[in-house]
């Protein structure tokens, strides 16, 4: 009697025996098997659905003409196995189908022998993730925005806004402190917006003197002043029907802001020295960590310049504010580091990231991504910990004394009860709520916490 585990060489060249090709019919998993010149020599149902291509196109054909696969040319899963004799399991990789999408897969593979044991061809299995795939992106979707990533509820507001802001045309004003993210901001906005393949120009409005800045946004024509022997196109010109960011908008002259009004409420500019308009087609983001309505109120920055680029307004929170992303944070810096430089740091102790959490971050993400790669570049390959972290961050006394990160986990416990606190307008119950802890037990904390809050609860001056 035959090895029920074992095809002998007409078993392959005619297809599984009946029982067998019942049940890969059945299953939703994708089934070809080869022989030793590796032609497709069963097909089943599956693997017609997922590939798109028919069992009679397939049938005969070298298995790399029909499954298209990212390990086809380096690291063929089926070859290594036909080699070694051993299996491989769930390898990850992509197939391009016959109407040329491209579908991850996981796959594994097994040889097939004879009743001698000699192995006379292959099988390989592969499973359609793309159903796992739009589920993993859906979840990172809820913390990941183009290059953004955020678990807090004050992000959270922003994300959701996003695809609206993005696909209007309008002028949007981004404010937060220093270090905040305003530009990565500006970026994403950029690049869900129906001008995504057209330029993203950035210029820092600050760090240029009146004539510079003047000439770098306008441009100029050949002869406008001594030096200009030949045009220069300004940054309004080069960005086309893009995206231009102006940063630090707050800083500007008030000529400078007389000139900007006259674009934003025309469409047009004049390059220095013409006297013909251009029309302005790209859409404006700017910024600013200034108090734009003190500004406003001490004139130093005209209103109507104010309502001008004030049409879209998202404030980006300080980190101080969202510590809840700081891991996430922490994480994302360590793959970009690793990406960089080729290297496979694994991540940051708890301890570490206790004393991160417990900073106030004054220089915001900026600040956080340069601790992050400080502590990358001294902890070799291995995992980072607290001695890895700037000075500034750790404290000389911390070093030697155990009970600070004690200390620094009831800072980041203290810090966490408070912002909940004020998220629900200081209401304490509807903060317990959601914390996911009794009122009692946050009333606890609170006093062990030496947590100060206004003496009414946010629910009694809603009842007021």
């Amino acid at each position: 009697m035959k090895d029920k585990n074992y095809y002998s060489e007409p078993d392959i060249a005619h297809g599984l025996q009946s029982g067998t090709q019942a049940i890969l019919e059945s299953i939703s998993d994708g089934v070809f098997t080869v022989d030793r010149s590796w032609k497709i020599t069963s097909f089943n149902r599956a693997a017609e659905e997922i590939t798109g291509i028919l069992r009679k196109e397939a049938l005969g054909r070298q298995c790399c003409e029909v499954f298209r696969s990212s390990m086809c040319e380096t690291g063929c899963a089926l070859e290594k196995t036909m080699g070694t004799g051993r299996p491989i399991i769930n390898r990850s990789g992509f197939i391009i189908n016959a109407q040329g999408s491209r579908i991850p897969i996981s796959v594994s593979t097994a040889v097939l022998r004879d009743e001698n044991g000699k192995i006379i061809g292959g099988a390989e299995t592969f499973r359609d993730l793309s159903e796992v795939e739009g589920l993993r992106k859906e979840l990172e979707g809820k913390f990941r925005m183009g290059d953004l990533v955020s678990r807090s509820p004050l992000m959270e507001a922003i994300f959701e806004i996003m695809p609206a802001v993005a696909e209007s045309p309008s002028t949007v004003l981004i404010l937060g402190e220093t270090g905040t993210g305003k530009e990565l901001l500006a970026r994403t906005i950029h690049s869900l917006s129906p001008r995504a393949d057209e330029p993203f120009v950035a210029v820092n409005c600050g760090a240029l003197p009146d004539t510079l800045l003047e000439s770098e946004l306008f441009g100029y024509k050949s002869g406008a002043f001594t030096g200009a022997v030949k045009d220069k196109p300004g940054r309004f010109s080069l960005v086309g029907k893009g995206t231009i960011f102006l940063d630090e908008m707050g800083e500007i002259s008030p000529a400078m802001q007389v000139r900007l009004l006259r674009v934003l409420q025309e469409k047009t500019f004049e390059p220095l020295g013409s006297v013909k308009p251009e029309r302005l087609e790209a859409r404006i983001i700017a910024a600013t960590n200034r108090d734009m309505e003190k500004l406003v109120e001490d004139k130093v920055f005209r209103q109507d310049l104010y309502y001008r680029i004030n049409v879209v307004r998202v404030e980006i929170p300080p980190l101080r504010k969202r510590k809840e992303d700081i891991a996430l944070l922490v994480d994302n810096f360590i793959q970009k580091f690793n990406r960089i430089q080729n290297r496979k740091v694994p991540g940051m102790d708890v301890q570490a990231l206790s004393l991160l959490m417990a900073h106030d971050w004054p220089g915001n993400i900026r600040e956080l991504e340069n601790a992050v790669e400080r502590a990358f570049i001294l902890c070799a390959d291995s995992e980072i910990t607290i001695k890895h972290l700037p000075p500034e961050i750790i404290g000389m006394d911390r070093l030697s004394v155990g009970t600070d990160i004690k200390m620094a986990r009831q800072n980041i416990e203290a810090r966490a009860i408070y912002d909940a606190i004020e998220r629900n307008n200081f209401n304490r119950q509807a903060a317990a709520r959601e914390l996911g802890i009794h009122k009692s037990t946050l009333f606890r904390k609170i006093k062990e916490l030496n947590i100060t809050l206004p003496e009414q609860d946010g629910r009694s001056r809603q009842q007021s």
